[in-house]
């Protein structure tokens, strides 16, 4: 089994920051992409930000030189560094990532639990 936890979600004033972290623990063999998704009550799921295993990062727009995604292999954690928080940035932020167990071949996704992150104007 595969677990995500996450951390870091908080309240915080308009401009300020906040750093979320989510590690995976479990029987991994190997990790592929990891992401960021946010999701405002009576809406979809949004994707925030993703690293895939060999480097390459995308932002939505709307986060694009505030937000900063990063990733550990050795430690199975990828964080989300976020500055000049907006409040339309208010959200439950989820992690996910695309792992290969030691238990089969095939990837499947994972989803942590969420965590809010609640900007105050």
């Amino acid at each position: 089994q595969v677990q995500l936890v996450e951390s870091g979600g908080g309240l915080v004033q308009a401009g300020g920051s906040l750093r979320l972290s989510c590690a995976a623990s479990g029987s991994i063999f190997e990790i592929f992409t990891m992401g960021w998704h946010r999701q405002i009550p009576g809406k979809q799921r949004d994707l925030v930000a993703l690293i895939t295993d060999d480097g390459t990062i995308m932002y939505v727009d709307s986060v694009k030189g505030r937000f900063t995604v990063s990733r550990d292999n050795a430690k199975n954690t990828v964080w989300l560094q976020m500055n000049s928080l907006k409040p339309e940035d208010t959200a439950v932020y989820y992690c996910n990532m695309y792992i290969r167990t030691t238990a089969e071949w095939s990837m499947r996704e994972y989803w942590g639990q969420g965590t809010q992150v609640t900007v105050s104007s």
